[in-house]
């Protein structure tokens, strides 16, 4: 899918692309990798235009990193017990959340976890093996995909 707005500059992993992504390693996976939904928060950001599935972001929302639980890489309810990424967090980074459709059908224990195109950071430093976008371009984004894109990382 060609986009009508260029995207000029993203973020990815600081351990750069990774064929044989593993958890925590701090890649970005390489290859298709299909959007399932957009998470937003709903306090900071207004519901996006966007075709795709949609979720208010909840206090108590944040996705398993634990390859021990059964509830890894998967949107868990937080408890004290858990490894989760927290979701609500006090930057903006998570205020537009894509989900990402890596290891999760099926879910490989240890292969990786929470992998998202969420808001950049400033100068777009390096994630932990997300991709990051500036709130325009990732705006933009959400406005032309369709339930069924994917995100393509190469090389």
């Amino acid at each position: 899918m060609a986009l009508a707005h260029d995207v000029r500059r993203v973020a990815l992993g600081h351990s750069g692309i990774r064929a044989l992504k593993r958890e925590g390693d701090g890649g970005t996976p390489l290859g298709r990798l299909p959007i399932r939904e957009l998470l937003y928060r709903a306090d900071r950001v207004t519901r996006p235009r966007t075709a795709l599935p949609v979720r208010v972001l909840r206090d108590h929302d944040g996705w398993c990193e634990d390859p021990a639980d059964r509830n890894y890489n998967r949107l868990v309810k937080l408890s004290p017990r858990s490894s989760v990424d927290r979701l609500r967090r006090a930057d903006h980074l998570y205020d537009l959340v894509l989900v990402l459709g890596y290891n999760d059908r099926p879910r490989v224990r240890g292969k990786g976890s929470a992998i998202f195109v969420h808001l950049a950071r400033p100068g777009y430093a390096p994630t932990a093996g997300c991709i990051s976008l500036s709130r325009r371009d990732l705006s933009a984004l959400l406005a032309q995909i369709r339930p069924g894109s994917s995100i393509v990382v190469t090389r």
